[in-house]
């Protein structure tokens, strides 16, 4: 049997990232075979990615890549906050942006399948993925993607890692980043009031209706006059025209210049936007949040229990 060396186990480890131990154990089964170790290890990690896939990735990172007049906007997701800083997360984060840009994948799995090595691991995306799930030891996924290609020029702003905006454009180019920055800071739902969706509009008019119904309640209890259901009607309706400009980007105001609206200032420098994707990353994933406290406490109880 070959003799398996501190340096064997050190070399092996910094390839794969595996424990030192489970290094040797791969070491001595692979008769000091680097190579067939390092197999014996990734089919171990793989292993190790299945029984992860099943936990919930709500951290993770919004990435872009933009050339020319074609980009790509993804989000990449995992558990910790802490993996949204590990350098090799990142490069497959950025690497799907490309991928997406480049190969036009007409979905998760076809992005996936697109060729790609990374940490020595491959050959395709999906492969680095697992791989990575094994070698970090969290769950990470790739959530969605929307790419560009319509000839129009593209603006994209990231705010850190967790937000990322990409402006469709004809124009001045710095007026367009501004416009994606103001999109990460507002997050406003469409284009114009005419463009937000009508299952939102509906849900702000039942909320205004139920306000009006409960001020109508208090005033009739407290013996005050109740206002006429047509008055009632243009409260409920001056209260959706309020939202729609709230929520809609060019009525809104414009972050850097409060005193003009998002659409005055397009115009003054003679820009146009025809669209924009926003992402934040985690948005509309249920999150489980552990309360410690309760924990330690059912721990306590169970121990006196037992005692």
């Amino acid at each position: 049997m070959a003799a398996i060396t501190a340096s064997m186990v050190a070399e092996l480890r910094a390839k794969t990232d595996a424990p030192m131990m489970e290094c040797k154990k791969a070491l001595t089964e692979a008769e000091g075979d680097l190579a067939k170790a390092e197999e014996l290890l990734r089919v171990k990690l793989g292993t190790k990615a299945g029984k992860a896939a099943s936990r919930v990735t709500a951290e993770g990172v919004v990435t872009s890549f933009i050339d020319g007049t074609t980009g790509a906007l993804v989000e990449v997701n995992c558990e910790t906050d802490f993996v949204t800083k590990n350098d090799s997360f990142l490069a497959l984060a950025k690497a799907a942006a490309e991928l997406v840009a480049k190969h036009n994948p007409a979905d998760i799995e076809a992005l996936g399948a697109l060729a790609y090595e990374q940490d020595s691991f491959g050959p395709t995306l999906e492969d680095v993925r697992k791989g990575l799930i094994g070698k970090i030891g969290e769950n990470m996924s790739f959530r969605r993607f929307k790419r560009f290609e319509g000839g129009a020029k593209l603006a994209a702003y990231l705010h850190g890692t967790r937000i990322g905006v990409v402006v469709e454009f004809d124009g001045d180019e710095a007026a367009a980043k501004d416009v994606a920055m103001h999109v990460a800071a507002m997050k406003p739902v469409a284009l114009t009031s005419a463009d937000v969706p009508a299952d939102l509009i509906e849900k702000e008019r039942a909320v205004a209706a139920g306000k009006a119904a409960e001020d109508a309640a208090k005033a009739q209890a407290e013996g005050k006059p109740v206002q006429s259901p047509e008055i009632v009607a243009k409260r409920i309706e001056g209260g959706v025209q309020k939202f729609l400009k709230e929520v809609s980007l060019f009525n809104q105001a414009f972050v850097k210049n409060d005193k003009q609206t998002v659409e005055q200032m397009l115009k003054a420098a003679g820009t146009n936007v025809k669209g924009f994707t926003l992402y934040i990353v985690g948005e509309g994933i249920e999150k489980k949040v552990d309360d410690f406290a309760a924990e330690v406490a059912a721990q306590v109880a169970a121990a006196k229990a037992a005692a």
